[in-house]
């Protein structure tokens, strides 16, 4: 499933990061400047001002990378309240179909989930703010997925749901997953402790 993109916020000059809004509020699609010559490529993976001018919670204290290959599936995952994250993510080789689910009370896309087109070739990444829970499905492998998060893993208060119980169309339907991940529960009995404040969404949202 392809992002339908519909902000654009243009880098007030070159060699910036672009924000692209997407349909969960808080979520964007991040591109990365990226050049490449005769030596290879350079990538430009984060940039804090660019992450402030949107007022975006960025200050990453803790980042990890998984190398998966065809066919895996990995998610829905995510850590609540008071160790839960924003998390920027990307991948550094491979392609993978990214998904986020909505956790958030009283937020008006609760519930529902958005896919992202991420990959190596693409210099893009998904930044998900907090009260997100997340998931990817290898489409090139070996898929090395980077995570860059806004908290310190806290395995008490990791957790997550299972990946085909909250109507996420996922392009294999019996992916290669782990032990835990099949254990996950479904949505439909997940008592969120997360709550949606239109008042904390970035600056640059639309609010529509």
């Amino acid at each position: 499933m392809e992002l339908q993109k519909t902000d654009t916020i243009a880098a007030p000059h070159a060699r910036t990061l672009r924000f692209t809004e997407c349909r969960l509020p808080g979520c964007y699609l991040v591109e990365f400047p990226n050049f490449r010559d005769h030596r290879g490529l350079f990538v430009k993976s984060f940039q804090r001002s660019a992450f402030a001018e949107l007022g975006l919670e960025c200050d990453f204290t803790e980042s990890f990378y998984t190398e998966s290959g065809e066919n895996v599936l990995r998610g829905m995952h995510f850590q609540v309240p008071p160790a839960d994250h924003a998390k920027l993510v990307y991948c550094m080789s491979g392609a993978i179909h990214d998904v986020a689910l909505d956790l958030r009370i009283g937020s008006p896309t609760y519930g529902e989930h958005e896919a992202y087109d991420l990959s190596a070739e693409y210099n893009n990444a998904a930044y998900l703010p907090r009260g997100m829970a997340h998931g990817f499905f290898v489409r090139s492998a070996p898929a090395v997925v980077v995570y860059e998060v806004t908290s310190e893993h806290t395995p008490s208060h990791d957790t997550g749901i299972r990946w085909d119980s909250f109507g996420a169309v996922w392009p294999q339907s019996a992916p290669i997953i782990s032990a835990r991940d099949e254990r996950l529960i479904p949505f439909a009995q997940f008592e969120s402790p997360f709550r949606f404040d239109p008042d904390q969404l970035p600056k640059g949202h639309s609010r529509r």
